[in-house]
């Protein structure tokens, strides 16, 4: 627990909110799952050779307390809880919750490295601009990333789209946001090794947050979610393609959208907590090779 340190490199925080979603709700009891799902996870990732707690110092930072009633009001909370965090360690890796958490965790994090590269796996683009008129939910947050500043130019990318649109004219708004997509066929298509090359020429040596949508992976791997698509990644390739992230300049990252009460079999929960230990692993090696950053 982070009291029992005087001081951490890594939080991973659980943020249990979930007013922002526009179809199943149930994600604000992600955190609890997720964790729950992570009790079979050990010390030693032996994919990116690290041993993460302890290489660095990692700490369960507990959850960020916003109200369930008004979502402006809970993403100021979040923002502020997040700041506060982040004057206390280093970097954070966030358990939704649902996606609308990304925004608020997106400007406390640019406001210690700047605009940031963005690599957003999920099923869908999350820069519509409203949902029922309303600005901040879980399908907006990158839209308002955008709009506030807190992206790259031409830095951002959607891995794993898929599914329906409410029109052409969402892919005419994302392409206006310099957003480059590839598709869960894309990547069956293309493979890993290949999409990860193209992801890492786009960022380069930008400082970049890694924002997952659990809804990027199939249905018949994290059934558990809000808004389900077919057609997704497997959790082969979602795990493939956050190692292939490695030696990039990671700075922040959530794993979010996970809602227990579909779960089947904790497979999403399960899916989720190897998600966030990947995270917490590629962060880890690059706090090893860049203790300052």
């Amino acid at each position: 627990m982070r009291e029992q340190v005087d001081a951490w490199d890594i939080g991973v925080v659980g943020i249990p909110f979930d007013a922002g979603t526009s179809y199943r709700p149930g994600a604000r009891f992600g955190p609890a799952a997720v964790r729950q799902g992570s009790r079979l996870l050990r010390p030693y990732h032996p994919e990116l050779d690290v041993s993460p707690f302890s290489a660095v110092q990692v700490v369960d930072a507990g959850d960020i307390a916003c109200t369930p009633f008004d979502i402006e009001t809970a993403v100021a909370q979040i923002e502020a809880a997040a700041d506060a965090l982040l004057d206390a360690g280093s970097h954070l890796v966030a358990i939704g919750g649902d996606h609308t958490v990304a925004l608020p965790l997106l400007r406390a994090t640019a406001r210690r490295h700047g605009p940031v590269a963005l690599v957003h796996f999920d099923a869908h683009l999350d820069t519509w601009d409203t949902y029922f008129d309303a600005r901040y939910t879980h399908g907006t947050p990158f839209r308002r990333a955008w709009e506030e500043g807190l992206l790259l130019p031409d830095r951002a990318a959607h891995v794993g789209t898929r599914g329906p649109l409410y029109s052409a004219a969402d892919l005419e708004d994302d392409d206006r946001m310099r957003f480059w997509r590839v598709s869960s066929a894309d990547v069956g298509e293309r493979g890993v090794a290949d999409v990860v090359a193209s992801l890492r020429h786009r960022i380069g040596s930008a400082p970049v947050y890694v924002s997952v949508d659990i809804d990027v992976l199939d249905p018949a791997h994290a059934p558990g979610t809000g808004t389900p698509e077919a057609g997704g990644l497997t959790s082969r390739e979602l795990l493939g393609l956050l190692r292939g992230l490695d030696g990039l300049d990671v700075v922040g990252a959530d794993v979010v959208e996970v809602s227990p009460s579909y779960d089947h079999a904790e497979l999403t929960a399960i899916a989720a907590s190897h998600v966030a230990y990947d995270l917490v692993s590629l962060l880890a090696r690059r706090l090893m090779a860049d203790p300052a950053s």
